[in-house]
């Protein structure tokens, strides 16, 4: 089976909504291994016990994906009303042109409703994805009965909203973060053999540097400069080298040997996929904005839009808002010629 195909597979089973079952759970975790192997180094296939050393750690990716796939909310419907109806959305867009805009400014959209094997489809399912950014200002708060200024206050806003992977139903759009996080796993194993190439390439040139110091060193000892300078110092100096140069050449040997084995390879994989919630994560975190989008605390009165945001992480600083989204044929906004747009409000 194609790679394509069975990430595919995987990601319907992990996030389709239901439980496979242990006899259909190992299979698919077979498959599993059979996918990581073709994505991070195909080469792993010559280990004889390849299978046997990743399975384990599999499992418990298998695991760790299941748990994220319950987690994840349900589909809410998406258009210029919902900016109103909804705190989500209302937090998510400035405006409620914003939020129509978002849908018609989604090539992949348009182009899934253009599509003429999906023209009896009315609904389409896709992943709404946005980047959550906060800054500190200083403004005046009511506090009681007592307006204070410049008072610290945290304010939350929305940026990069795209639509991904739109398809017919719920669970096909489930079936693209399966597919998306097992390549981000694939992604971090395979990073972590590139790092190690470039610590040995590193450590190779380093080892040649202080190759050259060492001869220069010893080219000044027994030349002119032994004349002036005291040769204890030089001595010295040549031990150091020598010493680094000893460090250098051990950590060189090591890291080579990591790469260049079959049981480095694995090892590299087995560090990703036997502790997945390092690298991919999905955290729920409810929140409680202003109309103006500050970050209220609990209890503090007014005004607010109250609601669970869903944030995958890589573990690693990459953080990304997401929903899923349900978009009406009939709600996508006219296709608008920018150029022209632009050039009309020039002239306006």
């Amino acid at each position: 089976m194609a790679l394509g195909a069975l990430l595919d597979r995987l990601g319907s089973a992990l996030f389709g909504g239901r439980d496979p079952g242990e006899a259909l759970e190992s299979a698919l975790v077979a498959e599993m291994v059979e996918a990581v192997v073709d994505a991070v180094e195909p080469r792993v296939r010559l280990h004889s016990r390849y299978r046997r050393c990743l399975e384990p750690c599999l499992r418990r990716t298998f695991a760790h994906l299941r748990d994220i796939a319950r987690q994840l909310p349900e589909p809410l419907a998406l258009n210029r009303a919902a900016w109103s109806a909804e705190p989500f959305f209302n937090a998510l867009f400035a405006t409620a042109g914003d939020a129509e805009s978002c849908m018609g400014d989604s090539r992949e959209l348009r182009d899934f409703f253009a599509d003429p094997a999906n023209a009896a489809v009315g609904d389409a399912t896709a992943l709404l994805v946005a980047r959550r950014e906060e800054r500190t200002v200083f403004a005046p708060r009511l506090e009681g009965e007592v307006l204070r200024t410049d008072v610290a206050q945290v304010t939350v806003g929305f940026a990069g909203h795209r639509l991904l992977a739109p398809a017919a139903s719920a669970q096909a759009a489930r079936r693209e973060v399966g597919r998306r996080l097992l390549l981000r796993l694939a992604q971090a194993a395979l990073k972590r053999i590139v790092d190690q190439d470039m610590r040995a390439t590193e450590l190779n040139e380093h080892k040649a540097y202080l190759a050259a110091v060492l001869r220069m060193l010893q080219l000044a000892r027994d030349g002119m400069q032994g004349l002036v300078d005291d040769p204890a110092t030089i001595e010295d100096r040549i031990a150091a080298v020598q010493a680094e140069s000893s460090r250098t050449v051990e950590a060189y040997a090591e890291a080579r040997g990591n790469l260049a084995t079959l049981d480095g390879y694995l090892e590299h994989m087995e560090a990703v996929f036997g502790h997945p919630e390092e690298h991919v994560l999905l955290r729920p975190t409810d929140l409680r904005l202003s109309l103006m989008g500050v970050k209220l605390q609990p209890g503090e009165p007014g005004p607010a839009n109250a609601f669970r945001l869903y944030e995958l992480s890589d573990g690693h600083g990459l953080d990304v808002t997401i929903a899923f989204v349900t978009c009406a044929r009939g709600d996508m906004p006219a296709l608008i010629d920018r150029v022209a747009e632009a050039e009309r409000l020039l002239r306006a």
